[in-house]
């Protein structure tokens, strides 16, 4: 499948600031399920801007900013065709270790009951991951459905409080699951990426996680969609979790980074 996508973002500095620098993780990279086909970043300063390979083998853009004056907007656009591997990437090269991803961070901390029935499983760890990835869809699910009942319950007033909150959203299902495989001691990981819609579900910024097999080395959990990732999944970055993985990071933060839509589509 080949995927034409077309995203911006946009962070507006304190005023008075003389120094901001951006962190964008916002490149995706060729690997066993896509291959990019094209791809720019366009924002003030990128042209003078640090690129490298973070810790978690991301390539990240590091753009400095004097004097910054409004918004700072960054559009991303590009091409990538996919392939549909049932989630499994294998063990690309130039990662680092998959014990790294063993660590708990705030956001991976789950409550046991997400896991806890998972703990002395004769399974094999394939079979543990699809049953976590079962285990979260579905607890994350009931509390959207009580969630549902109680504004019916409270009439128009909380049900107009609670179409703010939506669904969860996707980070919720994947720190979910990461929470849950760490706590068994699986290797984890957070990944961010687009999403190209279909009949159910629209398309996205999206996020989904990754876990470790001996056998199989990465493979892919969209507990949310409740599916191993598919050719309608472009990979954008990976790290612990979502703070790790911002597709835009600023300091000084200001008011934070303003989403202003992304445009996915399928390219001919």
């Amino acid at each position: 499948m080949r995927i034409a996508i077309r995203h911006q973002l946009s962070f507006t500095p304190p005023p008075g600031t003389q120094h901001a620098v951006m962190q964008l993780l916002l490149t995706p990279q060729t690997g066993p399920s896509q291959t990019i086909e094209s791809w720019s970043v366009e924002a003030p300063g990128i042209g003078n801007a640090g690129r490298f390979n973070d810790a978690f083998g991301n390539m990240a853009h590091l753009v400095n900013q004097t004097r910054p004056d409004g918004p700072l907007t960054v559009t991303v656009k590009g091409v990538v065709a996919t392939v549909d591997r049932h989630g499994v990437l294998g063990r690309p090269g130039g990662e680092p270790v998959p014990a790294i991803y063993k660590r708990v961070t705030p956001l991976t901390k789950v409550p046991a009951g997400l896991y806890s029935k998972f703990r002395n499983s004769k399974e094999s760890r394939l079979d543990i991951l699809h049953g976590l990835m079962a285990r979260v869809s579905e607890a994350l699910g009931a509390a959207e459905d009580e969630s549902q009942t109680q504004m019916q319950a409270d009439g128009k007033q909380s049900q107009g409080q609670g179409a703010v909150k939506a669904a969860a959203p996707a980070a919720d299902y994947a720190h979910g699951f990461i929470g849950a495989a760490r706590a068994l001691g699986i290797p984890a990981r957070y990944v961010t990426g687009y999403l190209a819609g279909d009949a159910e579900s629209p398309a996205a910024f999206h996020a989904w996680a990754e876990a470790f097999d001996d056998g199989l080395g990465w493979i892919g959990f969209d507990p949310m969609l409740l599916l191993c990732p598919t050719d309608r999944h472009v990979r954008l970055a990976a790290g612990l979790d979502a703070l790790g993985t911002q597709p835009l990071r600023a300091v000084p933060a200001g008011d934070g980074t303003r989403d202003m839509g992304v445009t996915i589509e399928l390219a001919p």
